[in-house]
């Protein structure tokens, strides 16, 4: 991920490549990964996110997976990892990155001699920070409460790292930009916050 110029290595061995960039050093990873109009490694990678989540599911929480094929509990499992890969993936990654981008525009408001926009970047640039930092989720497939909670916040932290380092942003700007994507995001479409409620008892 540390070659802007023509984006991210791509493969599987890029997307490795990436996933540990962004855990380890995310300022250096978005900083130097991000490249303006260079969204498809972006939707790749949220895909593969999304894949290794479904699996990890379905492997540790057979129960979880919707009866599709009432004869064949693999097969059910099997036409719900598709969906997820190849429709709730796409959907759910330009979904998060609508509000993201709705959020930053708001964030991004201020009152110097009349209304006004601070500068930042596009939108391209705010649909591949919010799916490089789902990289956490990858993990939190398996159905205990603890891993998903804190693959939840580790992926909100690096949504403001990445909106940050992105669009120039203060703290505080950048954190009220980046909490309602990571809430619909994480918190619903990788079903953190129903961890959290569980680990509640609510």
């Amino acid at each position: 991920m540390s070659d802007p110029a023509g984006g991210r290595p791509r493969g599987l061995r890029g997307i490795a490549r990436t996933w540990i960039e962004v855990l380890v050093r995310p300022r250096r990873a978005f900083a130097n990964g991000i490249t303006p109009g260079d969204q498809a490694p972006a939707l790749t990678f949220a895909v593969a996110v999304a894949a290794a989540f479904t699996l990890g599911l379905i492997a540790t929480d057979p129960g979880s997976v919707p009866v599709v094929v009432p004869s064949s509990a693999l097969l059910s499992g099997l036409v719900v990892f598709l969906v997820a890969v190849a429709l709730a993936a796409p959907v759910g990654l330009h979904l998060t990155a609508a509000v993201a981008t709705v959020s930053v525009v708001l964030a991004s408001v201020e009152f110097d001699d009349g209304l006004g926009l601070r500068d930042r970047g596009g939108v391209s640039e705010t649909v591949q920070v919010v799916a490089y930092a789902s990289s956490p989720m990858a993990l939190a497939g398996p159905s205990v409460p603890e891993i998903r909670v804190l693959c939840g916040a580790y992926a909100a932290v690096l949504l403001v790292v990445g909106l940050r380092t992105v669009h120039g942003l203060g703290p505080v700007r950048t954190v009220a930009a980046a909490l309602p994507p990571a809430a619909l995001g994480y918190g619903v479409g990788y079903r953190v916050v129903a961890a959290a409620r569980t680990l509640l008892g609510a």
